[in-house]
Formats: C-alpha cells, sequence, structure tokens
C-alpha cells in the first residue's frame, strides 16, 4: 500500500500507535477523544480497517468474544502514520447545518430558525461545560490533547457568544 492514506485511515494508525484496539474500541476512542473536530462513523471504520489491513498497515487478530478482532499496527503502518503526520495539514472543511439554515433563513419561520438555534446554542454550552470540566485532568495527563481542548472551549464560546447576537435570539 502507499504510504498515502487518507485522513480517516490516519487518524485509525495513529490511535493504534497508542495500543491495539478492536473497531468498537477505535470508534470508542474517536468518541472520546478526537471526534469532537473529527468525525468517523462504525462503517467508515470498519471499512478503513479492511483497507489498512489489505495493504499491510495493521494486522487484525482472530475473532475473540463478542466477534472482538484486535487490530494491531505494522511498522510499515507506523511508518506510514508517521510521514502522513510530518506532512502539511490541509485547510479545515467547515460543515455546519445550522449556518446553511440561517444561510437560506429568509425563506425558515422565523420561530423555526429560533428553535433550532435554541437547541443548538443548549447543545454547544453543555459542551463548552463538558471541555471546561475535563481540560485539568486532560492537561495534566495530556498536553498536546489539552491544546486541542483549549481550541473546543474557544471555539464553543466564541459560537455561543454568535448566538447571543441573531437578533431572534434576543430576550422578549
Amino acid at each position: 500500500m502507499s504510504s498515502r492514506v487518507n485522513a480517516t485511515a490516519a487518524s485509525i494508525l495513529g490511535l493504534l500507535t497508542r495500543k491495539p484496539m478492536s473497531g468498537w474500541e477505535l470508534h470508542a476512542a474517536f468518541e472520546s477523544s478526537i471526534g469532537q473536530f473529527w468525525s468517523i462513523t462504525r462503517s467508515q471504520i470498519y471499512r478503513e480497517i479492511r483497507t489498512l489491513a489489505a495493504g499491510g498497515l495493521i494486522e487484525v487478530g482472530a475473532t475473540g468474544p463478542r466477534e472482538r478482532r484486535v487490530c494491531t499496527i505494522t511498522s510499515p503502518g507506523c511508518e506510514t502514520f508517521r510521514s502522513w503526520i510530518a506532512a502539511m495539514p490541509g485547510d479545515e472543511l467547515i460543515r455546519f447545518p445550522l449556518l446553511l439554515t440561517t444561510f437560506f433563513g429568509d425563506v425558515v419561520p422565523r420561530e423555526s430558525l429560533r428553535d433550532a438555534c435554541t437547541e443548538h446554542r443548549d447543545r454547544h454550552a453543555e459542551r463548552l461545560a463538558a471541555y471546561e470540566g475535563q481540560l485539568a485532568v486532560v492537561a495534566a495527563e495530556a498536553p498536546f490533547a489539552a491544546l486541542t481542548l483549549e481550541f473546543g472551549i474557544a471555539y464553543e464560546r466564541t459560537v455561543l457568544a454568535w448566538f447571543g447576537g441573531l437578533p431572534w435570539m434576543a430576550p422578549g
């Protein structure tokens, strides 16, 4: 397999550099770490596992209890991940469905727009509280992960400030 992998495959390799994991464990690791800024579905994980295994970048163990198959990164997989992570990152891709709704807000009933914004504002407030609650522990255990968490905190604060400035979100 070429050392050129997509970001999703590379992130799986990166997680596997930390320890061997099953597909289920990989999904849980995504959700509890990079999942807030790099989304992936279970089906994507299993598709990438097949591709990475076929390319010799990971080895998939025998089926264990509950159909669990542990994946282990190989030496070529480590080399591929190191090469990928050393390259200049691409531009970020923004996919924020609420912004799409807001962009076309002239055809959305005001009450629907307000309800959508209220629900999203509440989600962002919950995320901010969770991130702030995690920061001290993450900073003590993983300083580089804490930097991404600090970005998440700044992002959530910015989004919440944006909600506060929307004319249909004003009190009264």
